[in-house]
């Protein structure tokens, strides 16, 4: 398809992932003709869900399975994804920690099911997530937002035990102090573990916020899996997009201004240092040199499996969670982590595992079924992954090789063949500290917007950072609204049946 298609264009996104989707559904919804742009032939960046050739009929997640975030971000709210027919299924365990020489640490949905798990620390779990899922929504809000409002949770009464609770397990978990308030390996392992969904150092106050943040939802809400696969959302967003006016062109790859069709707006899913590429030269000088100067962070390595069954946990228990985060104890992860900043492969790296058919049973074709799996690598690292993942499967999991049908490895440095905006393996499209979160990608007002030229910036390299939550293409979907056409109201999102795609011809359109 032709990226010339409309004859007048307000707004185009370069990136089809869930950012860029989500500021496309945004615009389109406050009836502006929009244009997305993908450089790959499929749809959905880190959220695609793809037959790999691997065996007939089994689809494998590409960058993310599990979406803890699907029913707790406040864009997936207000766009209701489950109304839309997609069905989210939350397994009964959120995700387990299965240790050598003990029995498995396992984050329950039920708060008093885990904490009974924990011995010692059972008070100590109860008393923090315990509290944090209670009031689930005001910790994503503190969480998601663009780091230079205030969030209105901190208005309410409700946030009287949250707030104080969270900030305190955020500055526990991130410091020297983060052994208090648990006691045993088996609470620490388990909180350690779920921060490992952002790679950096151990202890930091950036993988503290993670730990609290999903940790919370654990309970909350569950970490649901898609039915189908995470393209499922991906497919959602299309169809709403689609039934606004909007239009998508695949196999469009922008490397410099000129491969964008002219438009009043142009939002970029991309890392900062493209944004300062396809930009060169147009913007002030010290804007560019600071997006160049965003550092990328530590990567992921992928391997995606074939099993004739299930994985063989040694302890049983695990295999009813939806993840696993294989790497130990506390301080075993920790040193894993400290191998991967200085630039060394670790022998026992940091590594996250789900089967999807855990909550999705459709995910199994003729006894086989997918297993999704990355190790934290140094950035650029070209080691193919496999035997490294395999054996810390193993590990945990005596006999897994066996039940290994098929499998392919993605080193860190091929990650950027399927995505483009994954440099070096760094999922994050950029560093994960506590000012990097705040100071993402530099430190202006307003991350978002690159100058006066009418270009945003609506990737994870913004606040509130990495994860498939759409609030990065949200929050700068707003300040194009505002900036660029003079909308200051919020289009509603949740699923209607009213056609607008008139709108482009209707007098009221904000450029007629």
């Amino acid at each position: 398809m032709s990226a010339q298609r409309f004859a007048e264009l307000d707004a185009v996104v370069v990136g089809s992932g869930p950012n860029g989707l989500a500021a496309a559904v945004t615009l389109a919804r406050a009836g502006l003709r929009v244009q997305v742009l993908e450089s790959q032939d499929t749809i959905g960046g880190g959220a695609r869900t793809l037959d790999l050739g691997l065996a007939p009929g089994i689809t494998h997640d590409i960058c993310s399975a599990v979406q803890p975030l699907a029913l707790a971000s406040p864009f997936f709210r207000a766009f209701d994804v489950r109304a839309r027919g997609v069905e989210l299924r939350t397994p009964e365990a959120s995700y387990a920690q299965p240790l050598d020489d003990e029995p498995a640490a396992i984050a329950w949905r039920d708060v008093e099911r885990t904490a009974a798990g924990l011995g010692a620390d059972a008070a100590a779990w109860r008393a923090t997530l315990g509290t944090l899922a209670a009031h689930w929504d005001l910790v994503v809000e503190l969480s998601l937002g663009d780091k230079r409002s205030v969030p209105s949770a901190l208005l309410s009464p409700r946030t009287l035990a949250a707030a104080p609770m969270f900030g305190a397990l955020l500055g526990l978990q991130g410091t020297a102090a983060w052994n208090l308030p648990f006691r045993t390996e088996r609470a620490r392992a388990l909180l350690t573990g779920v921060a490992s969904h952002a790679i950096g150092d151990l202890p930091s106050l950036a993988l503290g916020a993670t730990s609290a943040l999903l940790g919370t939802l654990a309970h909350g809400t569950g970490w649901p899996i898609p039915v189908g696969g995470s393209q499922a959302i991906i497919d959602a967003l299309v169809a709403d997009l689609r039934a606004h006016g909007g239009e998508i062109v695949t196999g469009h790859h922008v490397s410099t201004w000129r491969d964008v069709p002219s438009a009043r707006a142009v939002l970029l899913d991309t890392t900062a240092g493209a944004a300062a590429d396809i930009l060169a030269n147009r913007l002030p000088r010290s804007l560019e040199d600071s997006l160049r100067r965003f550092r990328h962070g530590n990567a992921a390595a992928k391997v995606d499996f074939v099993l004739s069954g299930p994985v063989p946990w040694r302890d049983a228990e695990v295999g009813r969670a939806g993840t696993q985060h294989l790497g130990g104890t506390r301080a075993q992860m920790a040193a894993a982590e400290a191998e991967v900043a200085a630039g060394r492969v670790p022998e026992h790296p940091v590594t996250l595992v789900s089967d999807p058919s855990v909550g999705d049973p459709s995910r199994i074709q003729a006894g086989l079924r997918p297993l999704w799996a990355y190790a934290h690598v140094p950035t650029g690292d070209t080691t193919d992954p496999t035997e490294l993942v395999t054996r810390q499967i193993e590990r945990f999991a005596p006999g897994f090789r066996d039940v290994v049908v098929a499998s392919r490895g993605v080193s860190a440095a091929d990650m950027p063949h399927h995505n483009p905006a994954l440099v070096g393996g760094d999922i994050s499209l950029g560093q994960v500290t506590m000012w990097r979160m705040i100071a993402r990608p530099t430190a202006r007002w307003d991350p978002y917007r690159l100058a006066d030229t009418g270009w945003y910036l609506c990737s994870a390299a913004t606040p509130p950072g990495p994860g498939v939550h759409g609030m990065n293409g949200w929050h700068a979907a707003q300040r194009v609204l505002r900036h660029e056409f003079g909308i200051h109201e919020l289009p509603d999102l949740s699923p209607q049946t009213a056609d607008v795609t008139g709108s482009a011809t209707d007098p009221s359109h904000p450029r007629s």
